[in-house]
């Protein structure tokens, strides 16, 4: 990973914060050329739109789709706050994004997230759902990025004991 990844995944970390700020669950991701210039940006949705598909790289991955070819959009990569969820992982794939870079691990976000029904994470890391798909996309994460963590503090229910 190098000083343009960190940058760009500390934009995401920050669109998280926005999407928080906004009322929204703190999740953001940014679409960069390979040349690093950010081209698009997203967050969560899902409060404010009413859609519970309203995940930050979904709405990325469906703008990016809208805006640019797939041809291009291999040569992009999407940067996000949290590793994507499956959902997320399928819109990627589809739109024809590149790469993948994310920040904190589907694993850690299930341990501040808890039992909470906003968020019920699913144990399928990315890796095994591009894996599965006919053509390649580059994973790298998670990341230690400060403030990935950080913005979720407080946000969800702690796990309720059994």
């Amino acid at each position: 990973m190098n000083d343009t990844d960190r940058r760009l995944l500390a934009a995401a970390v920050e669109r998280a914060r926005a999407a928080r700020a906004a009322g929204n669950h703190p999740f953001g991701a940014v679409l960069a050329d390979a040349d690093g210039r950010i081209l698009l940006q997203a967050g969560n949705t899902v409060v404010t739109g009413r859609d519970c598909t309203g995940h930050a790289e979904t709405n990325l991955a469906r703008a990016a789709s809208a805006a640019y070819g797939r041809d291009f959009l291999r040569t992009c990569t999407l940067y996000t706050s949290a590793e994507p969820c499956a959902m997320c992982a399928g819109a990627i794939y589809w739109s024809g994004i590149g790469r993948v870079v994310y920040a904190l691990a589907e694993s850690d976000l299930r341990d501040l997230t808890g039992d909470d029904p906003e968020n019920p994470t699913l144990d399928l890391p990315c890796r095994e759902v591009f894996a599965r798909g006919q053509r390649p996309v580059s994973v790298e994460g998670p990341a230690e990025v400060p403030g990935a963590a950080e913005v979720h503090a407080g946000f969800w229910k702690p796990e309720t004991p059994a």
